[in-house]
């Protein structure tokens, strides 16, 4: 007997619904549908658990929280087949995503903006992670339990300790060996040589009351509040130095946001750079959710394999350790190649003025780096 075929049906507002047949064996089982006679958004008769008029799935989303929370997650991430055929192109064939997208082969791979969200969440979360890992390497705990950062100073001042504890008596007794020692413990360390005194302005030290910021097209609160900052910033220095990890955490709560938002800024530095191209800008800016999730993917092989060698070289295994210091070094020499081979892949001009657009692009996007890189460290010593 052969599966019932759907052909047509009538919507709500009246109007025919194109003829379609639908094979119900290859539906899923009646378990999982809502139940609906009707889809509930055209109306169309439902003989399967997706409307095959609009598209809508008969899915009741009044449903236990968690198991509502786990579906949303599928539909965000969407780790399915679809992703891990889009790693493929991704990382070995330059702009053969894009260039798939734009000739609309689409469903086969990840959704752009999804593969450049997911791409970059791993990557700044494992870079935190790891960054935080790094700096407690050279930490020590005291008796509170509490992590002590090393410094410098307190480097120097133990050699200054057991160099003169290895003078002679004689030498001992002339320099009063004890009170040196005494001052040394009891000076605190300077927060990486800053003092507020080499702050300049109008040629003059800053001062609060005598010289301070005034800028005068700027409004009187934005100059109070660079006065306070500046006022503050001693002490901040001094946090820092004592835990790195306080800038290193507002570091990375700013910079994926803010990488997010260059994006469309990134899409107008190709659009200028490709003006006459006749392309639209949500082309430039699929480009460039493309080359910035395989730069976030390159950059998270290069941080697992730099941990590996590292890993691997505590353990005497000498030979992995090179390898994965190879393998990092061949990752961060094809990011480069691969943004060239894109371009031309793309946009399909000649290499010649491929080369000299992706030298113009690289230099207007390294300045923008540049830029971002500085206000995102002034903005995370701010919020400090």
């Amino acid at each position: 007997m052969k599966p019932e075929q759907v052909t047509t049906a009538e919507t709500s507002t009246g109007n025919q619904a194109p003829a379609e047949t639908a094979d119900l064996s290859l539906s899923l089982s009646a378990k999982k549908l809502a139940g609906s006679d009707n889809c509930l958004n055209c109306g169309t008769g439902l003989k399967g658990p997706f409307c095959y008029f609009c598209g809508q799935p008969d899915r009741n989303f009044m449903r236990f929280f968690p198991v509502l929370l786990r579906d949303m997650m599928e539909d965000m991430f969407d780790l399915d087949s679809r992703f891990v055929r889009t790693m493929k192109p991704l990382l070995f064939k330059p702009g053969r995503l894009t260039r798939d997208y734009m000739e609309g082969r689409r469903f086969r791979y990840a959704p752009p903006m999804r593969l450049y969200i997911f791409s970059s969440i791993v990557f700044f979360l494992l870079a935190a992670l790891l960054s935080s890992d790094a700096i407690s390497v050279g930490s020590s705990v005291d008796e509170n339990g509490n992590i002590a950062y090393s410094n410098g100073i307190t480097d120097d001042q133990k050699e200054i300790e057991n160099a003169l504890k290895s003078l002679s008596p004689e030498m001992q007794e002339k320099i009063d060996v004890e009170k040196t020692l005494a001052e040394l413990k009891d000076k605190k360390p300077e927060s990486a040589g800053f003092n507020i005194d080499d702050i300049q302005f109008n040629d003059e030290p800053w001062n609060r009351e005598t010289n301070p910021v005034d800028v005068r097209w700027f409004p009187d609160w934005l100059n109070d509040r660079i006065n306070d900052e500046i006022e503050d910033s001693p002490k901040k220095a001094e946090q820092i130095n004592e835990n790195p990890n306080l800038i290193i955490d507002k570091v990375f709560d700013i910079l994926p946001a803010t990488m997010f938002v260059l994006l469309p800024v990134v899409a107008l530095i190709f659009k200028f750079w490709y003006l006459f191209a006749k392309r639209y800008y949500i082309e430039h800016l699929i480009f460039s959710l493309h080359n910035h999730a395989f730069i976030f993917v390159s950059l998270i092989l290069i941080l697992l394999a730099n941990l590996c060698q590292t890993q691997f070289a505590a353990h005497d295994y000498p030979l992995a350790s090179d390898a994965m210091g190879w393998l990092a070094i061949g990752i961060g020499s094809w990011i480069p190649i691969y943004m060239l081979i894109s371009l031309r892949v793309v946009y399909r001009q000649n290499w010649l003025m491929t080369m000299g657009k992706y030298v113009m692009i690289g230099i207007s996007y390294m300045t923008m780096l540049g830029l971002v890189t500085t206000g995102v460290a002034i903005a995370s010593f701010v919020l400090l």
